[in-house]
């Protein structure tokens, strides 16, 4: 049944305008570029002392690469495939180049001049270039010092190529290690919670190993070490398990987290240890990999990405309209195929798709709606027509199934023989990973932000009493509500400055004679009865990942309901909810001040069935008594949130969609403020219910 609208009455004017939106402001104007140089692999010509060229593109600004003390000389990083390059940053030491080029190249043999000075400032210098190549270059001619050249940082900006993503690539996959301590196996170092850990015996040589599934290029292994860390070890890689390559050695490891850049290829991932730093073993709570490219740490490149779909058959209705192949093959988690309920709701049934060529198949993710299957095999097929089985199961989990494989053909399918449910089949995602194929570029998934993370966007609410929000950030969206709310959301007139550095957002007990509500408990009338505020940034800004932060004093009073929270910005392009995602951080009850809830709302987790917690302040004591600092850290990798720098619920992305469904938050959203008056969940006010009720916010801050 296709769900109710929650809370999401927009003004069809304001919507009208928000359609013509094409781009956003500054400053997150850059904020769909991806940072291509971080983590690369990295040379010059030459080095000195301990600066080495890694330094530069490290994400460390206090570490550096500095050269020789000749005006030539140069340094380049390999970004791993071509890119397009359209900004360069390079963060000066004292030892600058007065002049100097920055450079592309396919081959690393052949130069295109992107940039050229000789006047160069030192500092930091942020170029806007543009260009298409794999490799970058900084090549000076001239020192501005005695010394030689010195950065310390060296980035590429761009809208392609093979970033270092953030997805950890060992999560759930095969570990194995040298030895076990009782019963911290190894497995437990890459089941991606950080409360559990591998322990070896108590030795010098041990090692830990994880076999990803498939030759996958690394560029960084994390290591979160229990008490018992590694004062010597090694991290290598093996195509298999047998001869091992060296991309990390120390002598010196310090225990703790150790974030580590490497560069190199392989299947099997090791870390062999060989001094220890207690009398105790070797213990990991974490062993995460992280590898190039955009497929989300899934192996392989995704093939399966905008190709044509088939299937058995397909639904297309109220319930699920244009269910279509195509739509389990556009890397769209809120969009899916099923079945048809009229002729596909019956065993066998199937959908497949054309990879255009010839490929290898290493890797299978279906992420299942409810309608899954519980026994299906996966097939290949170099005709389309005669089928090969490469995977079989009688015991389907549904939900998130990530399934290592080794086949060859142009075709793949999931043909499946037994339901799980009532109903057909259904699948959000069916994604094909290998080599071959004809892959049609799948867009870049979004960078995460930068750590330490810097201020992009805040309203301090500074100004005189009375004034009305500023309207470059937030734009008014009157109207009724959503949920049987009592309220009429005005044009601005119950939002305020109060002159001390505050917003109100003002309840009013006024009826607004001509504008309908349900009806009134207390009157039965079905005028509004009350009115208040909501207003957002739809228009302003949107944005994609970050820390969302808000200082916030709620009301107190039955039948009240103060939010602050975010909406999928497709919602204004006409993609209804729940499929554009909502991420509520903060909602209050007027009814019980003691409890504060953090939610999100997708199309297989909504409404009541939507994934969060209630949570309060230490000793139960009043959210309506003073101001409180809710946030949300918003990552790759699911959202934090926090009361009072208190972490109250994680989400985790991975954990989610092996038991909920879909995650479909990795897209860019926009802030909503709001006081709701009555409704389904607050229930109605009373002769208590203290009017005018004002929810007083004292800023609003995102950090990337």
């Amino acid at each position: 049944m296709r769900p109710l609208l929650r809370r999401v009455g927009l003004l069809v004017a304001v919507v009208a305008t928000l359609l013509t939106l094409t781009a956003l402001p500054s400053p997150s104007a850059r904020a769909a570029e991806v940072p291509l140089s971080q983590g690369r692999s990295v040379t010059a010509s030459s080095s000195e002392g301990v600066f080495a060229p890694a330094a530069a593109v490290d994400g460390d600004a206090g570490t550096r690469w500095s050269s020789a003390f000749t005006d030539t000389e140069w340094i380049q990083v390999d970004l791993g495939a071509s890119a397009a390059i359209g900004r360069v940053t390079l963060h000066w030491e004292a030892a600058y180049a007065k002049s100097f080029r920055v450079q592309v190249s396919a081959d690393a043999a052949t130069w295109t001049t992107l940039h050229e000075t000789t006047s160069g400032t030192g500092g930091v210098q942020d170029l806007t270039v543009s260009g298409t190549g794999r490799y970058v270059r900084m090549t000076a001619t001239e020192r501005a010092t005695a010394y030689g050249y010195s950065l310390w940082e060296f980035q590429v900006h761009g809208t392609s190529g093979a970033p270092c993503a953030s997805t950890d690539a060992a999560r759930g996959r095969t570990a194995t290690a040298s030895s076990t301590e009782g019963g911290f196996t190894a497995a437990h170092a890459v089941d991606g919670d950080g409360a559990t850990r591998w322990s070896s015996a108590f030795a010098d040589a041990q090692w830990i190993q994880v076999d990803l599934g498939a030759v996958r290029e690394l560029c960084g292994v994390t290591l979160a070490w229990e008490a018992a860390f590694a004062k010597s070890f090694r991290v290598q890689v093996s195509d298999d398990a047998s001869s091992w390559r060296t991309l990390y050695e120390t002598t010196s490891g310090a225990g703790g987290t150790q974030d580590l850049t490497v560069s190199g290829a392989g299947r099997h991932v090791r870390m062999a240890a060989t001094e220890r730093a207690t009398a105790y073993g070797y213990s990991l709570w974490t062993f995460a990999v992280r590898t190039t490219g955009t497929d989300g740490g899934n192996g392989g490149t995704l093939l399966s990405y905008g190709r044509p779909g088939s299937a058995s058959s397909s639904q297309s209705d109220q319930n699920c309209w244009e269910c279509t192949p195509a739509r389990a093959f556009d890397r769209d988690p809120a969009s899916r195929w099923a079945t048809s309920p009229t002729t596909g709701w019956a065993d066998p049934a199937w959908i497949s798709v054309d990879l255009g060529a010839p490929a290898r198949i290493d890797r299978i993710v279906l992420q299942w709606d409810p309608a899954h299957a519980r026994s299906f095999q996966i097939q290949v097929s170099d005709n389309g027509t005669d089928w090969t089985p490469i995977y079989s199961t009688t015991t389907g989990t549904g939900f998130k199934q990530t399934l290592d494989v080794s086949g060859t053909g142009r075709h793949v399918r999931m043909y499946g023989t037994q339901r799980a449910t009532a109903y057909g089949y259904s699948l959000w995602e069916f994604q094909v990973y290998g080599t071959g194929g004809a892959p049609n570029p799948a867009p870049p998934l979004p960078a995460d932000p930068a750590d330490p993370p810097r201020l992009v966007w805040s309203d301090e609410f500074d100004g005189a009493a009375g004034g009305r929000p500023d309207p470059a950030k937030w734009k008014a969206d009157p109207g009724t509500g959503q949920n049987a709310e009592l309220q009429y959301y005005t044009d601005h007139d119950n939002a305020s400055l109060d002159g001390a550095g505050h917003l109100v957002l003002e309840a009013r007990k006024q009826a607004t004679p001509g504008k309908g509500c349900p009806p009134d408990p207390l009157t039965g009338s079905t005028t509004c009865q009350y009115t208040s505020a909501r207003m957002n940034t739809g228009a302003t800004f949107r944005f994609t990942y970050g820390r969302v932060e808000a200082r916030v004093k709620v009301p107190e009073g039955n039948g009240l309901w103060p939010a602050f929270w975010m909406m999928g910005a497709d919602f204004l392009s006409g993609r209804p909810w729940p499929y554009n995602g909502e991420i509520d951080i903060l909602e209050v009850l007027g009814k019980d001040v003691k409890t504060s809830y953090s939610t999100v709302h997708a199309p297989a987790y909504h409404g009541a069935g939507g994934i969060g917690a209630p949570y309060g302040l230490p000793q139960g004591a009043d959210l309506s008594d003073d101001f409180h600092t809710w946030a949300a850290d918003w990552t790759s990798k699911g959202i934090v949130y926090s009361l009072d720098g208190r972490t109250v619920l994680t989400l985790d992305k991975e954990q989610v969609e092996r038991t909920r469904g879909p995650w479909i938050f990795d897209h860019p959203h926009y802030m909503i403020l709001n006081l709701a008056v009555g409704g389904d969940w607050p229930g109605p006010t009373d002769a208590t219910t203290p009017f005018p009720a004002r929810m007083l916010v004292d800023y609003v801050r995102v950090y990337q």
